[in-house]
């Protein structure tokens, strides 16, 4: 007799779906989602940075880096 992933031999007792972890992250990240408790780092986008470019002619670009710099400075990120 043979059961499939979802039925449990008579007798069994049911342990329920398989567990799956997801261990993907890098480990900055999750080092600065634990620093300070302010959570993650913000980082860099590069479509803000595309429109930015097109918009503003790079200045945009300057702040946009300044600002992210900075929100990261005042956490300890």
């Amino acid at each position: 007799m043979t059961t499939s992933a979802d039925q449990q031999p008579p007798g069994q007792p049911y342990q329920g779906p398989p567990i799956v972890i997801n261990n993907v992250s890098s480990a900055s990240a999750s080092a600065s989602a634990v620093a300070g408790g302010y959570g993650r780092r913000r980082r860099q986008s590069a479509a803000v940075h595309f429109w930015l470019f097109l918009f503003t002619a790079g200045i945009g670009n300057v702040l946009y880096v300044m600002h992210i710099s900075r929100w990261n400075r005042e956490r300890g990120l």
